[in-house]
């Protein structure tokens, strides 16, 4: 088993201590602010571990589990005698460059060093560090308890060994990773979803549709096929004559519509405030904690169902 810092006790960073300590490994977590682990991170722990347990049990009980989580004062600390550091700190890189140059610094020379970083190229901050080719990018999705998938991207220094015992150690832990090719901002997932996000931004500012209708095409539409299935085999299935069959069909439609799509679309701060008024009318901003609960359960209950498929 290994020795895994979380440097960054965040939404992040919290869940990611869930995933390793499930694993089995034993998980030192830090961050900037002390009082938030002992009073935001280490409850929401013990949350995660609760749904996870009732949903996907592991065989063992919480409080083990739960044992294997330890809390560090200082980062040295914390990544001292690590085999894996996961840093999950602002999406900043003035303060990524400072906090992996302390990592590099004070874990051993052979721990792989990942970044949970959500837009940012590994290149810009992982290279100036004691053992580049020890770092790359490893991006989850929120909360990565929860979710399986995560995006491993090395930057020019980063050797196949990293590469490989991180894709190693993630799939023990029960993640799936995919391994980008070359670096791009935003990297795979993040690309895709800003991408929708700003269409659909533009489409309710240019007065065709609500943001409810939005979030209705996704959750009654799009998300019922893409649970199972990915938007390529959706295309496949839906034409006779597969995906060669469906962009002969629909091919000049497509490319019509991604001309007229805006994805860099000017939205007004109105429409911004007229979105978060609907979206705090149904969910208050202070209740959000209680809605990424119920979020999360239904993130279990999709899991299940794709679980039972694949059987």
């Amino acid at each position: 088993m290994a020795r895994v810092a979380c440097i960054g006790a965040g939404n992040v960073g919290s869940a990611w201590a869930v995933v390793f300590a499930r694993a089995g490994h034993d998980v030192t977590i830090f961050d900037a602010d002390p009082s938030a682990v002992q009073t935001v991170a280490l409850p929401r722990i013990d949350r995660a571990l609760e749904t996870l347990d009732a949903a996907m049990p592991t065989g063992e009980t919480i409080a083990v589990t739960r044992k294997r989580i330890d809390v560090a004062s200082e980062i040295s600390e914390a990544v001292s005698g690590a085999d894996h550091v996961q840093e999950s700190v602002r999406e900043d890189v003035t303060i990524k460059r400072d906090v992996f140059a302390q990592i590099a610094a004070f874990a051993p020379p052979t721990a792989l060093l990942a970044s949970s970083t959500s837009a940012l190229p590994g290149s810009t901050f992982l290279l100036d560090i004691e053992g580049p080719e020890r770092a790359l990018v490893a991006h989850p999705v929120n909360p990565p308890s929860h979710i399986p998938l995560v995006e491993l991207c090395p930057t020019p220094a980063t050797s196949q060994q990293t590469l490989d015992r991180a894709k190693d150690l993630l799939v023990q832990a029960r993640m799936k990773p995919i391994v980008l090719r070359k670096e791009v901002d935003g990297f795979i997932l993040n690309r895709l979803q800003y991408t929708l996000v700003a269409e659909a931004m533009h489409l309710i500012g240019e007065g065709y549709c609500t943001a409810q209708d939005i979030d209705t095409v996704m959750t009654d539409g799009l998300a019922l096929r893409w649970a199972s299935i990915g938007p390529f085999m959706t295309a496949h299935l839906n034409a006779t004559g597969g995906f060669a069959g469906f962009v002969e069909q629909l091919g000049p439609m497509m490319k019509r519509m991604g001309q007229d799509a805006q994805t860099d679309y000017d939205w007004s701060d109105e429409q911004v405030d007229a979105i978060h008024a609907w979206l705090c009318s149904a969910q208050p901003v202070e209740s959000i904690p209680e809605a990424q609960s119920w979020r999360d359960s239904r993130i279990l209950a999709a899991r299940k169902m794709q679980a039972e498929g694949d059987g």
